[in-house]
């Protein structure tokens, strides 16, 4: 049996999955569907882009601990709490995402997956952080050279209210830009 933190983490990226598959779908109009879990060594979740298996990395980006805690209904892990305590040093709302980005960035591209397609999908659950700056910044964020992800997008909301931004590979403006609906 899972423990209740495991579950909470399990619904947090089937809630993010079914978001960005909603946003994506309407946005291309090519049809995602299933939501499968994954064990580690695997991607979060593994659904169907057009028949096909795509495997897809979540992760969620906080502004501050006690938003995590709110939004988790539990206190963070250390390295989370970490990560946050340093986004609180940083000056400017712009500043601090532009930074929890760079570094979710990085750190997910250490990650290694057994799979042949997988894209990462980060949900930004910050509400001072709006898809206007997300857009914005874009162009300021590092990509790290050697990462395992096909495409990289990013959710503009928690609720998933705004659109979906494709960050990587950003070579194609149309792919990039913000299209609400």
């Amino acid at each position: 049996m899972r423990k209740k933190s495991d579950r909470e983490k399990i619904q947090l990226e089937h809630a993010a999955a079914k978001i960005f598959m909603r946003r994506f779908e309407a946005k291309t109009s090519k049809a995602i569907r299933d939501i499968i879990h994954n064990e580690p060594a695997k991607p979060d979740v593994t659904c169907h882009l057009e028949g096909e298996n795509l495997d897809l990395e979540i992760a969620h980006i906080y502004g501050s601990e006690a938003e995590a805690i709110q939004i988790l209904g539990h206190y963070i892990d250390e390295n989370t709490t970490i990560e946050l305590k340093h986004l609180r040093t940083i000056q400017g709302a712009y500043n601090r995402l532009l930074t929890a980005l760079n570094r979710i960035l990085l750190n997910k591209s250490k990650k290694y997956y057994l799979t042949d397609k997988v894209w990462l999908v980060l949900r930004n659950a910050h509400p001072a952080w709006t898809s206007d700056d997300i857009k914005a910044l874009r162009t300021e964020i590092t990509i790290p050279e050697n990462h395992p992800f096909d495409q990289i997008w990013i959710i503009g909301d928690f609720a998933g209210d705004s659109d979906i931004v494709r960050l990587y590979p950003a070579n194609t403006p149309k792919a990039v830009d913000f299209c609400p609906l």
